[in-house]
């Protein structure tokens, strides 16, 4: 029989975790597969772990793995998906906004021959207007400038072939963007919609701050636009002020030099020394980023590992 790992990263789920495996575990009982779970704590401080240990010892195809410290969710997710083993896996977030009621549709395309079958969104409850439209722009702006075609309105909710898995584990850069990596690797790719659903306990932990973080990294992780908007805005910045220091010569030549002029100086001097720091906060984003990899740190770091001990 073939054999399913649903890798679930939780960081302070505490209020939703029992609940999830509950309704994970009506799930897996009528696939027609092989199935494990794998939890994997990315240093929760409330009592997501507590909870997970409770589930080790009722449920025998559940797994686990603490890491050492909260390195956050790539890296909980990567530490899943080397652990995981099987014919396939998915992922999926325990906080119930994905439905595990979808997974047998992710495997019915898995069957159909996909090597990745990733959720998109039709909706999203429970999430305010503005969210909505940052999230859309973000996909779409990815889109336009990313020479890696990645889904829009879609997460990590997704089934990936062990072929495909393996091939994601080549993959060991540090400045991870798993949605653009996902998509990176290629192989027969399909999408199963689905209405997203409201959070059904605790609190999200993607406020607006690390979604823009998230954003900057999946633009840069993916696209070198950002350093080729700097060079034409530079250029553009270096003709439009050739062509008006020229303009002003002329017009000393022929009319002379009345000392005017104060406020437009000002105002190119400031519009010029904006264009300048911004291009150099760019190159900055990218040079912080081949810091990060240089070092070649670890990813993830593991406290606690229990594999999964029978299927079912």
């Amino acid at each position: 029989m073939p054999q399913l790992t649903i890798v679930v990263p939780v960081y302070n789920e505490a209020a939703v975790l029992r609940l999830f495996h509950r309704r994970l575990g009506e799930v897996i009982d009528h696939l027609p597969l092989a199935c494990s779970v794998l939890y994997v704590d990315d240093g929760s401080c409330d009592d997501t772990w507590s909870i997970i240990v409770s589930l080790l010892a009722a449920d025998s195809c559940v797994g686990a793995l603490r890491l050492s410290r909260n390195f956050g969710k790539e890296a909980a997710l990567t530490a899943g998906l080397d652990a995981a083993g099987g014919d396939a896996v998915v992922v999926i977030d325990a906080d119930l906004q994905d439905p595990p009621e979808l997974i047998p549709a992710l495997v019915e395309q898995w069957q159909a021959g996909y090597d990745v079958v990733y959720a998109t969104r039709t909706a999203r409850d429970g999430e305010s207007r503005f969210k909505r439209f940052t999230a859309a722009a973000f996909y779409r702006s990815m889109e336009k400038l990313s020479d890696t075609a990645i889904p829009r309105d879609t997460g990590d909710f997704r089934l990936l072939s062990r072929r495909a898995l393996d091939a994601l584990g080549q993959l060991r850069e540090r400045q991870r963007f798993m949605k653009g990596l996902f998509s990176w690797i290629g192989f027969r790719q399909t999408a199963v919609h689905y209405l997203r659903e409201p959070r059904h306990g605790g609190t999200t932990k993607w406020n607006y701050w690390r979604l823009a973080q998230l954003a900057i990294e999946g633009i840069t992780s993916f696209s070198t636009a950002p350093l080729r908007l700097a060079t034409w805005v530079g250029l553009a910045s270096a003709a439009a002020s050739f062509v008006y220091g020229l303009w002003v010569l002329l017009r000393t030549l022929i009319y002379g030099d009345p000392v005017a002029g104060y406020p437009t100086l000002i105002l190119v001097i400031l519009f010029l020394g904006g264009v300048q720091l911004l291009a150099l906060g760019v190159i900055g984003e990218y040079l912080g980023r081949n810091y990060a990899e240089s070092k070649q740190r670890p990813l993830y770091f593991v406290e606690e590992q229990h594999p999964p001990q029978t299927p079912r």
